[in-house]
């Protein structure tokens, strides 16, 4: 179906711009736009949030790349805080899709709906920890990594909306966060395919003859993955000459809008 590739693109688009400005994967736009497209193209209702998930993942693999070379060019990837932060990330993210796998679509839509409010409140209301401790030591990297890794599983982003938090408490100035995040985002996004593909495999998805693997739906993944590849050195560009406060409340308002559509899709059987 055009209409649906247009959407795929479309997606993919908007999501590599976020992911260069704001270090986040673009999830937080995937998914709910997946949740809309798949409903459209009528893949199996009772996996949609599953397959939205697993395909947001997997499109992230491709965006984190693109968007952190562009900030290591600039030199904004503290490489260290990415090596230390990586192994909590990989068991996290792993453990998080397994235990999405067994999780009803609703439920995971529903909660992926309560953090798209709680990421658009702290963002309307600037919300940032005091910065005033230092980058903890590999326990606490490990700690901070599991639970980043095992949440952005479950909502299917790359971890930017929670690490980049998180190094602020740690005293990481703003865009070396959202470079690092970025970096951060690539494992995030290989453990969590590796989960959805992995605990996927034995679902039955009715009406879905071809192109599945796991939980990962194939059309949707090439046509997000390639044009967010494009267009994320543009947000990582943007990220260093653009007032990002402002644009992060034009996010905040999107991200509003996005999950009041869900919720009145997750409420709609309620009221029939």
């Amino acid at each position: 179906m055009l209409t649906a590739w247009l959407l795929y693109i479309g997606t993919g688009a908007f999501a590599g711009i976020l992911a260069g400005l704001l270090g986040v994967g673009g999830g937080l736009v995937i998914v709910p736009m997946l949740n809309f497209v798949f409903h459209m193209v009528l893949l199996p209702e009772n996996y949609i949030q599953h397959l939205a998930l697993g395909t947001s993942l997997a499109s992230i693999m491709f965006t984190s790349v693109s968007s952190l070379r562009a900030h290591h060019q600039r030199g904004a990837v503290l490489w260290p805080i990415v090596k230390a932060i990586t192994p909590g990330i990989l068991v996290g993210t792993f453990l998080g899709s397994k235990l999405a796998a067994h999780l009803s679509s609703r439920f995971l839509s529903g909660f992926f709906v309560v953090f798209l409010y709680y990421v658009a409140t702290q963002m309307i209301l600037n919300m940032k920890p005091k910065a005033s401790r230092q980058v903890p030591g590999a326990v606490g990297m490990f700690g901070a990594g599991g639970v980043i890794g095992g949440v952005s599983s479950l909502v299917g982003i790359g971890g930017g909306t929670l690490s980049v938090p998180f190094m602020t408490w740690c005293n990481v100035a703003l865009h070396t966060c959202i470079g690092t995040s970025a970096a951060i985002g690539f494992p995030i996004a290989v453990a969590g395919t590796a989960g959805y593909i992995v605990n996927g495999l034995d679902a039955a998805l009715p009406g879905i003859s071809e192109g599945y693997l796991g939980f990962i739906y194939l059309p949707a993944l090439v046509g997000v993955a390639l044009a967010s590849i494009v267009t994320a050195p543009l947000g990582a560009k943007l990220a260093h000459s653009l007032p990002v406060g402002r644009l992060k409340k034009i996010f905040a308002a999107l991200l509003v809008i996005m999950g009041t559509k869900m919720l009145w899709t997750l409420m709609t059987p309620y009221f029939a």
